[in-house]
């Protein structure tokens, strides 16, 4: 597999984690997820989530087992977030390895092209997703306001670099909105 490949999501959803529906996820036959934490769910170093956040996780886990696989260590902070959605989790996942992933799918008991790895970073969770042979989604990642004006150089620079291997960013949730209300209509 190219690194162009492994790098490129399966789906780039052009929003933060709230905007992906439920009917976008039965349209790719997504039937459980691996969430990232940091700034997937909440901006970097926040260990409360949105009552936004609590309602979505709510609404998607009536049809779909969700569970947490974060590379941070800090037991306290992501197990907070976790326990405070009620959701199982992960730590120390060490994202692109695929290990803790594989620990993930399993407790769902789906087949491994049927759980998604939605993130915000391509080298961490695209790319581990991708090894795994999963569903990739790229999601716009949860920053804090406060710090939104200041240039975030990791995402920058994976971005800048996977566009000169020929990885596409642009945003592929526009496609299936217009094919759903299509066939709402």
């Amino acid at each position: 597999m190219s690194k162009a490949k492994l790098l490129q999501p399966d789906l780039i959803l052009g929003d933060t984690i709230l905007g992906l529906t439920q009917d976008v996820l039965d349209h790719y036959h997504i039937k459980g997820l691996v969430l990232d934490v940091d700034e997937t769910l909440v901006p970097l170093k926040k260990s409360h989530v949105s009552e936004e956040l609590r309602q979505w996780i709510n609404e998607i886990r009536q049809k779909t087992p969700i569970w947490l696989v974060s590379n941070n260590l800090s037991q306290t902070r992501i197990g907070r977030i976790a326990n405070s959605l009620e959701v199982p989790y992960l730590l120390g996942a060490v994202k692109p390895s695929r290990r803790k992933l594989r620990t993930a799918i399993r407790a769902m008991e789906l087949p491994i092209p049927q759980v998604a790895m939605v993130g915000d970073r391509l080298f961490t969770d695209v790319l581990a997703g991708n090894r795994l042979g999963m569903f990739t989604i790229l999601v716009e990642p949860m920053v804090d306001p406060a710090i939104a004006a200041r240039s975030y150089p990791i995402h920058n620079f994976e971005v800048w670099l996977s566009q000169k291997l020929g990885v596409s960013l642009r945003s592929s949730q526009h496609k299936f909105m217009k094919r759903h209300k299509k066939t709402k209509n």
